[in-house]
């Protein structure tokens, strides 16, 4: 495995098609706008390559997965360079929710604000038992992303919501995987690996299938009128078929 560094975010080459980003900013890898930015780029750069990889994303040491915002970088700064920090964390949060690839998140401590709503477009979560997660933001001044918190509402419901934005207490992992936050909890020692195995699984799976399902499934389609159903359906259609992988999956199968 091969480890480079691109600021406070490492990049690791897996095998078989996965690649580990790891939030690396101590003492609690909280998202400085540089991270920010350098995150939601690498994850972009990723995307449009040719091969792109399933992604799992971790944070450095075991304390911390995220400690949200950096709260020292809001001293003193005015609404307006709050507004377009709040920007970018808005691209990031798109940049995770498009990834066309398996996007697995390694929570290994505490998870944080703006940490919560990053993994929670991922598309499964891991959690050490020791993993915590708590939204501060009501009691610290702050506001977390409206996509964010759209999100939140989407996973743990309308009263859930209300708890973890307006409360501002923390819930330990087994809660958190009540309320569909978190999809397994494993001890510390084996999240990293229990993570990159399930990325790698899925990034077995063929991409072009994997990309037109995980597309579908950010769209509102139900509302959508019939003809525009058909025209994704036949465009997939065609996307799928003429696909190597994919082809190969199916005679695979058939065979």
């Amino acid at each position: 495995m091969t480890t480079a560094s691109l600021g406070a975010v490492q990049v690791s080459d897996e095998t078989d098609g996965a690649v580990v980003l790891t939030l690396s900013r101590p003492p609690a890898n909280a998202l400085s706008n540089s991270l920010i930015s350098r995150l939601a780029t690498t994850l972009e750069d990723l995307a449009r390559g040719p091969a792109a990889p399933a992604v799992v994303l971790t944070g450095a040491g075991d304390r911390f997965f995220c400690a949200g915002g950096d709260l020292k970088e809001a001293v003193g700064r005015d609404a307006e360079s709050m507004a377009e920090r709040m920007t970018s964390f808005h691209a990031l949060l798109c940049a995770l929710e498009k990834f066309p690839r398996p996007l697995v998140c390694a929570v290994n401590g505490w998870c944080v604000g703006g940490g919560i709503e990053m993994a929670l477009f991922a598309d499964v979560v891991y959690a050490s038992s020791r993993a915590r997660f708590v939204f501060p933001e009501v009691d610290h001044g702050m506001v977390p992303a409206v996509k964010g918190i759209g999100r939140v509402r989407e996973v743990v419901g309308d009263r859930g919501a209300r708890r973890l934005l307006l409360g501002g207490e923390p819930v330990d992992a087994a809660e958190a995987k009540a309320w569909g936050i978190v999809d397994e909890v494993v001890e510390p020692g084996e999240l990293l690996e229990a993570a990159c195995a399930q990325a790698r699984a899925a990034a077995a799976k063929p991409p072009a299938v994997f990309a037109a399902l995980k597309l579908a499934l950010l769209q509102e389609t139900a509302g959508w009128p019939d003809e525009k159903q058909l025209q994704v359906t036949a465009a997939d259609a065609r996307t799928v078929f003429t696909d190597p992988a994919a082809r190969a999956a199916r005679e695979a199968w058939n065979g």
